[in-house]
């Protein structure tokens, strides 16, 4: 079997960037002590890129692990696996 070589020149994101969810990120299950369907991230919120990388079942697809600003002081919050439509660089517009 032929090793695929894979880079992240085609990812749509680099680790350090700033992200903002496009839309409510739950939880689907992946995360530990996080009720199910839980929201861990709001629509609009800040995060940063911390690693970049392909899902197991198709190396095409790209996943980018974000940790999230979270509670009153903006600490970020344990990565958090996303897809690339599920974030923008587009800061959202206050309300």
């Amino acid at each position: 079997m032929e090793k695929q070589e894979l880079t992240m020149a085609s990812s749509h994101y680099q680790i350090g960037d700033l992200v903002f969810a496009v839309e409510d990120i739950v939880n689907d299950g992946g995360i530990p002590d996080v009720g199910e369907e839980a929201v861990i991230a709001a629509a609009g919120s800040r995060g940063v890129v911390v690693d970049c990388g392909f899902a197991a079942l198709d190396v095409k697809r790209a996943v980018y692990l974000v940790r999230f600003e979270e509670g009153p002081e903006a600490m970020l919050g344990k990565p958090v696996a996303c897809l690339p439509e599920e974030l923008t660089q587009v800061q959202p517009a206050a309300a």
